[in-house]
């Protein structure tokens, strides 16, 4: 059981390191991804910080479930765009990633309802490692990266 609440994590993590390692540098970022993507990452460490930090009750689970639409539809969001700059194999990772979203945010807030203290200490470290995602994004892309868009 703790594993399948696990895999959707690894399962996204995987994904996004490819989108990320392979599509990304390979064709760069324009503006509107630079700023975007860590928004995106913003939207859903925000639904785990919630499951961290906030105590359990029915008021605060319905406004978990709003962050985590909220969230699951903000990762949308530059999909007409990307039509444009993206590889069909990126578009299907992408498509693969928005399957996993509302999954793994469905995971999360199984694992906040039912207080599975083994696993919270999981959830902390999926928290912090999506902090120093969202803190590479904003830096690497917007103040590192040198390179031009394809």
């Amino acid at each position: 059981m703790q594993f399948l609440l696990i895999l959707p994590f690894l399962l996204q993590a995987f994904a996004i390191a490819l989108d990320e390692g392979i599509f990304h540098y390979k064709r760069g970022l324009p503006r509107w991804e630079r700023i975007g993507h860590p928004l995106d990452t913003l939207g859903t460490l925000a639904c785990m910080l919630f499951v961290l930090f906030v105590p359990y009750s029915p008021l605060a689970l319905k406004i978990y479930i709003g962050l985590a639409i909220f969230s699951s539809l903000l990762i949308t969001k530059d999909e007409f765009v990307h039509a444009e700059h993206c590889p069909g194999a990126e578009q299907w990772l992408h498509a693969a990633l928005f399957i996993l979203h509302p999954i793994t945010l469905a995971a999360a807030g199984f694992i906040w309802i039912e207080s599975l203290a083994e696993l919270t200490l999981f959830l902390q470290i999926q928290a912090t490692l999506m902090a120093f995602f969202l803190l590479y994004q904003i830096v690497f892309w917007n103040f590192v990266w040198k390179g031009t868009v394809k």
